[in-house]
């Protein structure tokens, strides 16, 4: 009774409330702490987690105590509040991890997965629950954002705030977010952060697709990008206050005008709570090599859903397809009908006669005339799907199939399982998707395919195939993002200025810089089916346009461009007249155990050398733009197992160890080393048909020099000595 009277006296009342006042702030205090950070498992990069006065949220990062980029903002707008700022950090969770995993397939068989994470629960003022997961890697990081169950269910986001202000001068390599398909020129940029700010609140005509490429002043090399895109619309980006800040690709409304989007109040994403968004990632290396050997994006994509994989195989095909770009062969039935049953058969005896796995045939179905409804289920007159079924099982040979949608997304995915159960019935077991059309109609209406609509289709395509095991190679897609680690029947897509445009493009074709470039860009969001192999450059029809390359150029291509479907596209005449040099893309495969940058320099030159899975044999290629240029291949390599082995758990730098020790005493391995090579006054202009083959022996103790003439390049194969 007398601790109640004390309590409720006025005087000690007030001092009661001072007291609980106090206790209350440094409560807030402790849970709402400035910033904590988490560091790559060498210790040599540092992400830390800020917050600013006003409760708004963000990240820097440093490497060896120089910092990378200066604090960015992070959060969300959304329809009925800001995500952005008044932010209480309510708990943190660090942990490690580490593991290796084997691919179906890929330019390695064993991928390491070593990171250090940090996830940030956060608190809004609103009540709003979101967390922020991030990863840091030795050779990058990424966070997601996260929204748990709780009282709200749904969001209507209207904006993404997430920035990268990098502290140096860069310059980037990039295509405008707007190319048609991703089918541009990818060229470099100022990406300074001395950049003046830009008014107005619309993205300027700088937007760019994800991804990017990015060049420091030190030499230092970036590459921005998302993975596991699903239920998301696809980032873009732009620079504005001397940031690289993200801009969603929106929802749109039909009717479709001509008009420039505006940005203000659009609708980007709907998203039902829980929820995670795909990743943001910066891959940070010192060297080129480095870059390309990251494996950040596929290790943020979550392990293969499918149980039985034995039916996802890598393979080259060729197809009734290239004869319709050069004009001499039409999609629609009539006199020069591509895709008949009699040059079907002719394709196919050719491809079991060298090797080939499979054939695509384009324009067999019915709708090629008038592209309203594409039939994938009723072929033209002159095809028999039944004896050309048949004829490939005997000839084990499969048949690619192709659904060209002419961007009718909706109709398509409502017949996707009876187009998918004809597809299976008769032995296909692979597919070429297509969405010929700037915006594709979806089941939401016309919309932007890398926008949330565009996204959920593509994923649902990809699941909907592996039901019956067919394999997607998907055209006019959304960027890739890593998702052939979850579902590796989706084994390549196009999203790339392909070998097409060298048929009939009214600029000439692609330069000889196009493909120097595509390794480094765009190739490391993923597969490409970039159709290399032309073998035969004049075009008597479109005189005008012509392929930019030395026919040695063309064989580079198919180590330097991975995909493990690849598409040898020309015409089987046109093999035979260098049937020598076509021997090179008989025996080069398309899966990988290990794969290396010896060097390259974007937009100018690269050189890549490939194990063969399974095998102690290695391909390399070398393509160059229009300078000539002469490398230097060092063959130690030859030395070094597989970088990683699933069986031991050693690292790499012990498994060198071992195989060095392993090797002491023992004979040296030797290899029979074929080289395709431009003869000397090759030139894609003047000579392009003019090449060298020559044949030696080396070991790992030999330095290759190759030159490589102007728009050249070479192919090598290494075949171990038995």
């Amino acid at each position: 009774m007398r601790i109640k009277q004390y309590l409720c006296s006025g005087n000690q009342r007030n001092i009661m409330k001072k007291i609980l006042f106090i206790g209350l702030v440094s409560i807030l205090f402790f849970s709402c702490q400035s910033s904590t950070e988490v560091s790559s498992p060498d210790g040599t990069l540092i992400l830390r987690f800020a917050q600013t006065e006003d409760g708004g949220i963000g990240y820097r990062v440093s490497r060896d105590n120089n910092e990378i980029i200066a604090f960015s903002p992070l959060g969300f707008l959304t329809e009925d509040q800001s995500l952005g700022n008044g932010f209480c950090m309510v708990g943190t969770k660090k942990k490690k991890h580490s593991s290796v995993w084997e691919t179906v397939w890929g330019e390695e068989r064993f991928i390491e997965d070593r990171h250090n994470e940090l996830l940030v629960s956060l608190r809004h003022e609103s009540g709003m629950l979101m967390d922020i997961e991030f990863r840091v890697f030795d050779d990058g990081f990424a966070f997601r954002y996260l929204f748990p169950e709780q009282e709200k269910k749904t969001l209507t986001i209207t904006d993404e705030l997430t920035a990268y202000r990098f502290t140096q001068d860069a310059e980037a390599w990039s295509i405008p977010w707007r190319t048609e398909y991703y089918e541009g020129l990818w060229q470099k940029r100022n990406l300074s952060p001395a950049l003046p700010s830009r008014e107005g609140d619309e993205p300027t005509q700088d937007t760019l697709c994800s991804p990017v490429t990015i060049e420091f002043a030190d030499g230092m090399y970036g590459f921005v990008h998302e993975a596991a895109l699903t239920d998301y619309p696809a980032q873009n980006l732009y620079v504005r206050e001397g940031a690289l800040r993200t801009y969603l690709t929106p929802w749109l409304r039909e009717p479709i005008k001509n008009e420039e989007l505006k940005i203000k109040n659009e609708v980007k994403a709907y998203v039902e709570l829980p929820f995670a968004t795909p990743w943001r990632f910066v891959v940070l290396t010192k060297t080129l090599p480095e870059l390309v050997a990251s494996r950040i994006m596929l290790n943020l994509n979550e392990p293969c859903k499918i149980e039985d994989t034995s039916w996802i195989r890598p393979m080259k095909f060729m197809g009734i397809w290239w004869g319709m770009h050069i004009k001499t062969m039409t999609w629609e039935q009539g006199p020069n009908h591509g895709a008949t049953t009699e040059n079907m058969e002719r394709y196919m005896r050719f491809a079991k006669e060298h090797g080939i796995g499979a054939v695509l045939a384009e324009g067999w179905n019915k709708g090629w005339e008038d592209w309203k409804h594409f039939d994938f289920t009723t072929p033209y007159d002159d095809w028999d799907m039944e004896y050309l079924s048949r004829l490939a099982d005997s000839l084990g040979v499969q048949i690619v199939g192709h659904n060209e949608t002419g961007g009718n997304a909706a109709d398509y995915e409502k017949d996707l399982d009876a187009i998918y159960r004809y597809h299976e019935a008769n032995g296909i077991r692979v597919i070429k998707t297509g969405y010929v059309a700037p915006i594709i109609r979806t089941v939401d209406g016309l919309q932007w395919n890398k926008g949330q609509s565009g996204v959920r289709h593509y994923r649902k395509v990809i699941e909907t195939a592996a039901k019956y095991h067919i394999a997607i190679d998907n055209h006019e897609p959304v960027m890739p993002t890593g998702l052939q680690r979850t579902y590796p029947n989706l084994m390549s897509q196009e999203g790339v200025r392909g070998q097409e445009w060298n048929a009939w493009s009214t600029d000439g074709g692609s330069p000889c810089e196009h493909v120097t470039v595509l390794p480094f860009t765009r190739i490391m969001a993923g597969p490409v089916d970039y159709t290399p192999g032309v073998f035969r450059f004049e075009n008597s029809i479109i005189p005008t346009t012509r392929v930019h390359s030395t026919l040695m150029n063309q064989l580079g291509l198919f180590v330097c461009f991975y995909s493990p479907l690849q598409m040898a596209c020309d015409l089987p005449e046109h093999y035979m007249e260098h049937a020598d040099a076509f021997r090179f893309i008989e025996n080069v495969p398309c899966d990988w155990e290990q794969s290396i940058l010896v060097d390259g320099k974007i937009g100018d030159f690269c050189v890549f050398a490939r194990q063969e899975r399974g095998t102690d044999n290695w391909y390399i290629g070398g393509i160059t733009d229009e300078e000539t240029r002469e490398v230097t291949i060092p063959l130690t390599f030859l030395n070094n197992p597989s970088p990683i082995c699933s069986t031991d758990g050693h690292r790499q730098s012990d498994r060198a160890e071992l195989f060095t020790r392993s090797r002491e005493g023992e004979k040296v391995p030797r290899y029979t080393a074929t080289l395709y090579r431009d003869a000397e006054d090759a030139d894609w202009e003047t000579r392009p048909y003019a090449y060298n083959i020559e044949e030696r022996e080396v070991t790992a103790d030999d330095t290759i020099r190759v030159r490589m003439a102007p728009g050249g390049g070479f192919a090598m194969e290494l075949k171990i000595n038995q």
